[in-house]
């Protein structure tokens, strides 16, 4: 798919899923306020800019839906320009009958992201802004819903601001520097102070990137392996997480054959639990199959739950330890309805005791769950960094920035530690497309957007 970066097509779209009550179609272009003027003859021929009207929309057969029409000029719309947005009842019969109209007038299908991207082009926000308008549609969770809110209202822009504010002044003075190189009793950059300076934002973008870790998780969700010998009652506490019958749950040894995996949020933080199938030696081939995908589990896994139904041997927490090394163990023990409290002593680890069957311990369980995340609670107006195009950007510029401040402390000559300083203006430009001129980077960004956006 390619979006072009100059286009006055006017285009139009379903913004809404299909099967709902109402629909809405989205227009964006010159020629917006025109079509509308031509498919429906009860609106007036100037429409009053955010008003809504009720109107009638008819084809070569009659009356096909009474509905509602909004229209925006340039540029106070989404995308900048001559907008109008008509909702109209659900059916998809309707739904595809307006857009034939609309399209009989020369109207194009909107591709994946095109207002987005129409709205980036036209100024009305920033690349950084623009990708979390699709992290906001795909927020799953309060953390993901404040981490998208909070980049969209700009704040990771403006503190990128400041930086590129803070290098410019830098690079400036350096350059001021060369411009006079033959007057060599001029000094206009004091090198320990642009050596302070530069560690500053150093330390700035550092404290950035290292947010990357919490903020991919709250994006994908952190991913917990729930391991175990089989018939401890992994499946049971599954379905009890998930409050639904997700996984089989038999006394028939092996009956998980796979890893069953269910996303739900705890504490405004998605969790992607992972049943997996039991620890055992065995000689079924696909029950084989699915013990080496516990093992892939476990790997790819930040919190590991190991299930039991008794005390565990030393030889069990040896192997445990070796296969959970470097991960966050919450160690549980199951059926305690079925057990005498004096053996519910917490004697390796700490240890949770619960019943997955009577939902007993469960509460616990989740709060460790929250707490092992170690992930604070995210406000809108924090700052966090989500994308590995961001992460990568923030990484390059902080090595150029790096090179910068080594020249500084070796005296290097003021040009190239200017031309350092100016890959690191450049890699932080990248992130909110102030010098973005690659089509393709364009592409990539737009095309994951759902169609309507």
């Amino acid at each position: 798919m390619i979006l072009p970066l100059n286009n006055n097509d006017t285009i139009c779209a379903v913004a809404t899923p299909s099967g709902g009550a109402l629909s809405i179609i989205r227009i964006s272009g010159p020629k917006s306020l025109e079509v509308i003027g031509k498919i429906c003859h009860d609106i007036p021929k100037i429409p009053e800019p955010r008003k809504a009207y009720f109107c009638h929309i008819s084809d070569n057969e009659g009356l096909l839906d009474e509905v509602v029409i909004t229209t925006y000029k340039t540029p106070h719309s989404y995308t900048g320009e001559d907008c109008a947005e008509i909702t109209c009842h659900g059916s998809d019969y309707i739904v595809r009958n307006i857009l034939t109209l609309l399209i009989e007038q020369g109207l194009r299908v909107a591709q994946p992201g095109e207002y987005t991207m129409r709205a980036f082009l036209n100024g009305k926000m920033d690349l950084s802004q623009a990708e979390a308008v699709a992290d906001l549609i795909n927020a799953h969770s309060r953390s993901a819903h404040h981490a998208a809110i909070s980049q969209l209202r700009g704040n990771f822009s403006s503190q990128l601001a400041q930086l590129r504010e803070q290098l410019l002044r830098m690079t400036s003075l350096l350059e001021l520097e060369l411009d006079f190189s033959d007057h060599e009793d001029l000094e206009f950059a004091d090198r320990k102070e642009l050596i302070s300076l530069a560690e500053e934002i150093d330390r700035h973008i550092s404290s950035l990137t290292t947010s990357f870790k919490s903020g991919d998780a709250i994006k994908k969700g952190i991913p917990i392996a729930i391991i175990g010998e089989t018939n401890v009652g992994k499946s049971t506490l599954l379905n009890n997480l998930v409050k639904e019958e997700r996984a089989i749950v038999s006394d028939i040894h092996g009956t998980t054959r796979d890893t069953i995996e269910e996303t739900i949020e705890l504490g405004g933080i998605t969790f992607r639990f992972i049943d997996t199938a039991g620890l055992r030696e065995t000689t079924d081939a696909i029950e084989q199959i699915g013990i080496e995908r516990t093992y892939q589990a476990i790997k790819k896994a930040n919190i590991i739950i190991w299930l039991t139904d008794e005390r565990p041997s030393n030889r069990q927490i040896d192997e445990i330890k070796r296969l959970t090394e470097g991960k966050e163990l919450i160690v549980v023990q199951n059926k305690i309805d079925l057990q005498n409290n004096t053996t519910l002593e917490p004697w390796i680890c700490p240890m949770h005791f619960i019943s997955a069957k009577e939902g007993i311990g469960i509460k616990s369980l989740e709060d460790k769950i929250i707490q092992s995340a170690n992930i604070q609670e995210i406000r809108t107006t924090d700052v966090i960094v989500t994308s590995p195009r961001h992460l990568s950007s923030l990484t390059a510029a902080q090595k150029s920035l790096l090179r910068a401040i080594k020249a500084l402390k070796e005296n290097t000559p003021a040009d190239l530690v200017a031309e350092d300083l100016r890959q690191a203006l450049h890699e932080l430009a990248e992130i909110t497309g102030g010098e973005i001129t690659s089509q393709e980077t364009l592409n990539n960004i737009f095309s994951t957007f759902c169609v309507g956006k």
